[in-house]
């Protein structure tokens, strides 16, 4: 089972990734995280990832695209990709079909977390973090049990992200629709996009997921 996953920042994107790693044994392909572990492995390739990210530049479809491929071959034929944050563009979209065909795969679904753009800031500014060990809470949704200390580990310092203000959240919302739109009508052509209620919680956003890969 290979399956693009779509959703702006703060949709839960990595939060259900998360489960498909741990119950379908998924391998989640980032390739914001694959750009940084190659830059930092010092491979050929990693060496012209880390050129390009010192410049501040956009690193080229073809480099992106050669970390995908390189990774599909390390992997069982048996296991499911999880593809988050690429593709991004038509080009991308086209190379990814011919990445797959290389490797004996197909792409199975093409899943999109819905979300509401102004209930998503409320759910993005509101969120911080224990300073010491990093367990997660929320001005609205999520509490300490005891004003000002962490439930975990008793620490008094919280911490927030720097860019979790509401003119950021709606920049990358923009973003995000102007990197999708040129995408999604390729795989709607297909047949293969659904749509799930990111806004559900994330027990019922699961289930939904789950529904779709089982083919219900």
């Amino acid at each position: 089972m290979n399956i693009i996953l779509l959703g702006p920042p703060g949709a839960g994107k990595g939060t259900q990734a998360s489960h498909l790693v741990a119950d379908r044994g998924m391998l989640q392909l980032s390739t914001g995280d694959m750009l940084r572990a190659a830059r930092d492995a010092g491979t050929p390739v990693g060496l012209k990832v880390a050129a390009i990210m010192a410049a501040g530049e956009l690193v080229s479809d073809d480099i992106v695209s050669a970390l995908i491929d390189e990774k599909l071959s390390t992997m069982p034929a048996d296991q499911g990709a999880i593809f988050d944050g690429y593709p991004r563009t038509a080009a991308q979209a086209h190379s990814l079909d011919d990445i797959l065909a290389n490797h004996g795969r197909t792409l199975d679904h093409v899943i999109e977390l819905e979300v509401d753009e102004d209930a998503l800031v409320e759910r993005i500014t509101g969120r911080y973090t224990c300073a010491k060990c990093g367990t997660g809470y929320h001005d609205s949704f999520k509490q300490p049990k005891v004003a000002g200390v962490c439930d975990v580990c008793g620490s008094t310092e919280f911490k927030r992200r720097a860019d979790d203000n509401e003119e950021s959240v709606r920049t990358r919302m923009v973003e995000y629709r102007a990197k999708t739109a040129p995408i999604l009508p390729i795989y709607e052509a297909r047949g293969l996009v659904r749509r799930v209620d990111g806004m559900a919680d994330i027990d019922h956003v699961t289930q939904a997921i789950e529904a779709i890969l089982d083919g219900k």
